[in-house]
C-alpha cells in the first residue's frame, strides 16, 4: 500500500477548515511525515493514522506553519512510551533546530531524535524505495521531496515455467529472483519466464515554492505530485513576492512533467469560502488538477 493523507492543507493563517502543512504517506505500515504544522498530531488521531510507525519527519524549511507542530507529537510519541529513534530531515540547520526544539516544554524524551542535513540531489536509501532532496525557491533554505520506489520483479509466467518442466515450488521463486535453475539437467534462465522490471510508484512534494525546473525534473512522469497551489494567477505579483506558486503555474509545472495527478496544496485564507477560483485555474492547464482538503486520501496504485 502506498497512501498519502493530507492532515495540513492551508496557508500561512489556518483558517476554521484547513490547517497550517502536513502531509503522511503510509508505504506498507511505515508512516512518514513531509512537515509537521501546528495541529498536525490531532490530525493524525481524527485519521487514525497511529504514532508507533512513525520513523521519520521531512521538513521542506523552517517556516513556523511546517514545524510547529513536532514539540507536542514527539512528547507525546514519549509519553505513550516511544524507544525507537524518530528521524528528521531538513535543509541547512536541521541539528540547531532540533537542539532548540527539544528545549521547549521542559521535558524528557525517552527516545532519541536524530537530524540528518539535506542539500539538493542528496538521497536518503532504502530498501525498496528512496526519497531524494531537490532544490526549491523560497527565498530561505528550502528543499522538496521525490518519493520513488525501485524498480519491482517482472512478471513471473506460471504456465511457461510448468511448460518448461518447472515444478510448481521453490523453484518458482528461485526463478523469479533472478536464478538460473537445472532441471533434469536442462538449464532454465530467469529470463526466460520473467517479464522485463516493473517501475515503482512516485510521489513528488515541492513544499512552498515558486516553480522552478528542478521540479519539473524531478517530478517527470511522477503518479502524484504534491504543488503548491497558494494563489491564483491575478495576484502573481503578491506570488512572487511571497516566493509562492500560483495554481496555473503549478499546474504548467505538472503538464510539463508529464505526472499523472496534481494536488493542489497550501491555499491561501483568501479562498477559505470558494476555493474555485483555484481548482478551476488548473484545471484550464491540466485537466487531472484536484485541490487537497483535509483529512483526503490517494491510494496510489500500480499501474503493472
Amino acid at each position: 500500500m502506498l497512501k498519502v493523507t493530507f492532515l495540513g492543507t492551508g496557508g500561512t493563517l489556518p483558517t476554521t477548515n484547513r490547517n497550517p502543512s502536513a502531509i503522511i504517506i503510509n508505504r506498507k505500515g511505515e508512516l512518514m511525515l513531509f512537515d509537521c504544522g501546528e495541529g498536525t498530531q490531532q490530525q493524525m488521531m481524527r485519521a487514525k493514522t497511529g504514532m508507533k510507525n512513525l520513523t521519520s519527519i521531512f521538513i521542506t524549511h523552517y517556516h513556523a506553519d511546517h514545524i510547529l507542530g513536532i514539540p507536542g507529537l514527539i512528547q507525546t510519541m514519549s509519553f505513550q512510551g516511544r524507544t525507537e529513534p524518530l528521524h528528521l530531515y531538513g535543509p541547512r540547520w536541521i541539528h540547531e533546530f532540533i537542539q532548540i526544539m527539544l528545549a521547549l516544554g521542559y521535558y524528557k524524551l525517552n527516545f532519541e531524535v536524530k537530524g540528518h542535513e539535506l542539500r539538493p540531489g542528496d538521497v536518503v536509501e532504502r530498501a525498496e524505495y528512496t526519497i531524494k532532496a531537490i532544490k526549491t525557491d523560497h527565498g530561505i533554505p528550502s528543499i522538496g521531496y521525490v518519493l520513488e520506489e525501485k524498480e519491482r520483479l517482472g512478471r513471473f509466467n506460471r504456465e511457461k515455467a510448468i511448460e518448461l518442466g518447472v515444478p510448481p515450488g521453490p523453484l518458482f521463486s528461485k526463478l523469479h529472483s533472478g536464478e538460473t535453475i537445472f532441471v533434469g539437467g536442462r538449464e532454465i534462465k530467469s529470463s526466460q519466464v520473467v517479464g522485463p522490471a516493473r517501475r515503482g510508484r512516485k510521489v513528488v512534494y515541492s513544499g512552498d515554492t515558486r516553480p522552478i525546473e528542478t521540479i519539473v525534473e524531478a517530478a517527470r512522469n511522477a503518479d502524484l505530485l504534491i504543488h503548491d497551489g497558494t494563489l491564483t494567477h491575478d495576484i502573481l505579483d503578491w506570488a512572487i513576492e511571497a516566493k509562492h506558486s500560483t495554481a496555473k503555474e503549478a499546474a504548467e509545472t505538472a503538464s510539463k512533467a508529464c505526472v499523472a495527478e496534481l494536488m493542489l496544496t497550501h491555499i491561501s485564507s483568501r479562498y477559505s469560502e470558494d476555493p474555485s477560483p483555484i481548482l478551476t485555474e488548473a484545471r484550464s492547464i491540466f485537466k487531472n488538477s484536484h485541490i487537497a482538503q483535509e483529512l483526503m486520501e490517494i491510494v496510489i496504485p500500480y499501474l503493472d
